[in-house]
């Protein structure tokens, strides 16, 4: 007998869903202060990952660009190649422009916002973003 349980989404089958190491990987890097080695990454993602799991997922990110790394010891140590704004919103991006109804993707994105970010989203559309708007007007001759 087949059981349904394993085949919904968030059952405990022993496999991860796609990207979801490297999300964790750039999660632990977004929150570090410094560039991290691996063994630094692999303490702080949950579970008991091995330590070539993590070399490897670090080094895929760094082939497509998303870390940076130097020298640290005999190894590398690794941080984020952009900010964490701009990694989430090139992946908003780029999930909106594979779609084939963009309207339909926008209007349910923007139906199941919170109230604070609809109203959030209204401003910066509306050019009145707050103190971001002033940094990027005041660049000087």
């Amino acid at each position: 007998m087949h059981d349904r349980k394993s085949d919904e989404p968030g059952a405990t089958s022993g496999r991860r869903a796609r990207g979801e190491l490297e999300n964790g990987v750039l999660a632990a890097l977004y929150g570090a202060d410094e560039p991290q080695t691996a063994r630094q990454v692999r303490e702080r993602l949950p579970g008991d990952l091995a330590y070539t799991t993590v070399l490897t997922i670090l080094s895929r990110l760094h082939d497509k660009g998303m870390l940076v790394r130097h020298r640290a010891g005999r190894g590398y140590a690794y941080a984020p190649a952009r900010d964490e704004a701009t990694h989430t919103a090139e992946r908003m991006r780029s999930l909106l422009e594979h779609g084939t109804d963009r309207e339909a993707v926008l209007t349910r994105f923007v139906s199941e916002l919170s109230e604070q970010d609809e109203q959030l989203l209204q401003r910066l559309l509306s050019g009145h973003d707050g103190p971001h708007h002033a940094d990027r007007t005041d660049e000087g001759p």
